[in-house]
Order: structure tokens, then sequence, then C-alpha cells
């Protein structure tokens, strides 16, 4: 006797691919959102078009012409006018204690707040989503007075305190909410080890919140890079001045052409994006572990 297998059947899953790939409505999305992209796209590439464009060309063609040749006398006067590269320095520094130092006291606050449960935690939190709320207008005389009395006006280091505070308001009331649902098991096996809390909290909660601590990080530094109100009150020196007060306080008080204000607008904004671009990843990863959580 004879027995024949008979071959199972094959899904034939093809179809269904075409089908997909074929589907008009993703396909209309697709498109949506290239032309959308393409006019957030358009006034950064108009600067960076008329940033390289000579003064007679602009005159001449207008500012959506393509330049006939790379003029970038433009980009060097802006830079050894306003002595570019300390207000770089300036705001490079300031940023990075300030994006340090407000995930540090996140994480401290939060700690205490979140898994501490500290009495009274409720009123805590409510006063942090207050200062949240206020607006810089409301803090500058207070805070004007206060770094007089202290003599930190015109430093860079009242910048850095004020902002510093106000990051970690946010940040504090962002990780609280997180700490609330950390995983006991953790906690319960770093106790179990003999972790006391200090140990637990930088190695057991830091290392797992890792993600959102990138993602405040980076949020942090840039926030504090396009601050301009608050540092064009307490940074009125010229050695002080941070990039978006120099670009302000330029354009204010000196006659600039359109190529040199574009210039000035073209490496002004460069720094944040290459910083942005560095930092994606760790932006993915903090928001794909919020989902996934």
């Amino acid at each position: 006797m004879t027995v024949t297998a008979v071959p199972s059947p094959v899904k034939n899953d093809e179809p269904v691919k075409a089908k997909k790939r074929r589907n008009p409505v993703r396909f209309a999305i697709l498109i949506a959102l290239l032309i959308l992209l393409l006019l957030m796209l358009a006034p950064l590439l108009v600067v960076a078009i008329n940033a390289v464009k000579s003064p007679a060309d602009y005159a001449s063609n207008g500012p959506l012409s393509i330049p006939g040749h790379l003029y970038w006398d433009g980009i060097v006067n802006f830079w050894n006018r306003v002595n570019f590269g300390q207000k770089l320095w300036n705001s490079f520094f300031t940023s990075l204690i300030v994006a340090v130092l407000g995930v540090l006291l996140s994480i401290l606050n939060a700690y205490a707040l979140g898994i501490g449960r500290v009495k009274g935690r409720i009123w805590f939190l409510v006063f942090f989503l207050v200062a949240n709320l206020l607006p810089q207008e409301v803090l500058v005389y207070p805070l004007y007075y206060l770094s007089k009395q202290v003599g930190l006006y015109d430093s860079l280091w009242s910048v850095i305190i004020i902002f510093t505070v106000i990051q970690s308001a946010f940040g504090t009331y962002l990780l609280t909410s997180v700490y609330t649902e950390f995983p006991t098991e953790l906690l319960d096996a770093a106790s179990v080890d003999g972790a006391g809390r200090w140990r637990t909290l930088w190695s057991v909660v830091v290392p797992v919140s890792r993600p959102t601590l990138g993602v405040l990080f980076t949020f942090f530094f840039i926030w504090t890079w396009n601050e301009f109100f608050l540092p064009l009150v307490f940074l009125i020196s010229n050695d002080n001045q941070t990039v978006p007060v120099a670009l302000g306080v330029l354009q204010g008080d000196r006659l600039m052409d359109a190529t040199t204000t574009s210039a000035s607008a073209l490496i002004g904004i460069l720094p944040a994006m290459l910083f942005f671009v560095i930092f994606q990843r760790t932006l993915t990863r903090g928001i794909t572990a919020g989902a996934i959580k």
C-alpha cells in the first residue's frame, strides 16, 4: 500500500501585500506628510540660500533666487562682528549645565515623591504644576532683585540657577508620574540584597528610567538654548551674552543687510539642530519605552 503525502495548502499573502502597497489612502497620507515636511523646511532652506548669497545678488534677483556663486563673507563678517565663538560657548555651557543639574534635581525630587511617598506629596505636585504655569514675566523682577542682592547679576550662573529650578519643576512633575508606577518587584529585590535607598536609586531606579531621563536631558538642553527673555535681562555684558540674545541685540542696535541677517539666523540655529539630530535616537527610545509601558 502506497501512501501519497498530500501537500498542505500554502497561504498566499502576496495579493494582500500588493494590495497594501497599492492602498490609495496610505499613498495619499504619504504625499500629505511629504508636502508638510517641505513646508516646514522651506523657511530654513530660504535662510540657508540667502546666507551664502552676496548683497548685490540678493538686490538684483531677490530672496528666492539661487546664488550664482557661494558668498561666505556674510557668515565670516557676522562671526567676527559679534565674537560668535564666545556666544556659542556661553549658550553651550549654560544649556549643558542646566540639562545635567535639572535632570539630577528632578531625579531626587521624583524619587522622594514617587517612590518614597513623602507626606503631602499631592501638594508638592500641585506646587510644581503651578510653577510650570507661571510666565517668566511674573518672575523677572523678584529674580532680578535676588540676583542683585547675592552678586550674581550679569553672570552665567544666575541664568543657570534660574533655569535649573524652572526645568526641574517640569522634570519633577513628569518623573513623579513615572516613578509612582515603578515596579515594586525591583525595589523589593534590591532591598533583599541589602541595598539602601541611595544605592537603590542609582543602581536600580536610574538605569531602568534611563530612556525618560534621556528625553528630559534633550528637552532641557534645547529649551535652555532657545531662551531669550531672561538671558536678555540678566546678561547685559557682551562677553556673557548667549546666542539668542546676541542675535536679537545685534539686529536691534545695528543695521545689517539681508544676507548677513540670514547668516546670523543660520549659524544661530544650526547648533541646536545638530544637538537634536545627535540625540534623536535617545528621544525615539524614550518615547518607545513609554509607549511599551
